[in-house]
């Protein structure tokens, strides 16, 4: 994979790999585990409904994305009402997108030149046993309800890969493009004052692109304290599903 892009071709794609495809124009990125034989294990709420924040705000969006078709795949069972883990085919998954792989146990370097979240991530992933183990036993059992900035698909791929539970249950859940969606605002709104500061806009630039990539960083998985190891037979406990 090169320095600014993760694409892969379906070829190079290895079993207990952390895959996405970009969605509407590059608004967002649905994230899933490959699991082989052409199949990827994935959270949604509904195809074309990912950016659902379960409120008035989805009927805001929901106008610039493509209707759903009832089409049902005749290898994997999918449609566009399917929700919650699945178990899809590559072509369902992919919906006709490029396939990228997502970067585990990047350099500083490297994460901050990947200024899109969602692509990489400082934490090291574990082996494809465990983490092929962690997706089939929530294809089972499953993961909690979706919410676009607290359990989405890539908080999904990314646990199923590191094992790595948030525990301030108030706060943003894993996802690189959920911390961007909110970090490119907040950086907007702190460099603002700063631009009576500076006579040339491109010292403004270069504030916000900095504060932008500062939050990035600062609240990756790989580097973030209110994080911890969760064996999966014990995440919908420690996620308030059920009580122990």
């Amino acid at each position: 994979m090169g320095l600014l892009s993760n694409r892969i071709e379906r070829e190079e794609l290895q079993p207990g790999d952390h895959i996405y495809a970009w969605r509407n124009a590059y608004i967002y990125a649905h994230h899933g585990i490959y699991c082989g034989d052409g199949k990827v294990i994935h959270f949604t709420r509904g195809r074309n409904e990912e950016l659902g924040t379960g409120t008035f705000l989805d009927s805001l969006t929901s106008s610039s994305r493509p209707g759903p078709t009832s089409t049902t795949c005749e290898i994997c069972g999918t449609n566009a009402d399917s929700q919650g883990v699945l178990l899809s085919c590559l072509d369902c998954f992919l919906l006709g997108c490029p396939l990228y792989r997502f970067e585990y146990g990047t350099s500083f370097t490297t994460f901050v030149v990947k200024a899109r979240g969602g692509t990489c991530t400082t934490a090291s992933s574990d082996p494809s046993e465990l983490v092929l183990h962690r997706a089939y036993y929530l294809l089972n059992n499953g993961f909690g309800c979706y919410h676009i900035f607290h359990n989405n698909c890539e908080d999904f791929a990314i646990y199923c890969k590191t094992g790595l539970l948030v525990t301030e249950r108030n706060g943003i859940g894993r996802s690189g493009q959920a911390i961007s969606f909110l970090g490119a605002p907040l950086s907007a709104v702190v460099s603002t004052p700063l631009r009576f500061l500076m006579v040339n806009p491109l010292g403004l630039v270069a504030v916000t692109a900095g504060i932008y990539s500062f939050s990035r960083y600062a609240a990756d998985i790989g580097v973030r304290s209110d994080v911890a190891k969760v064996d999966v037979e014990d995440l919908a406990v420690n996620l308030g599903w059920q009580r122990s």
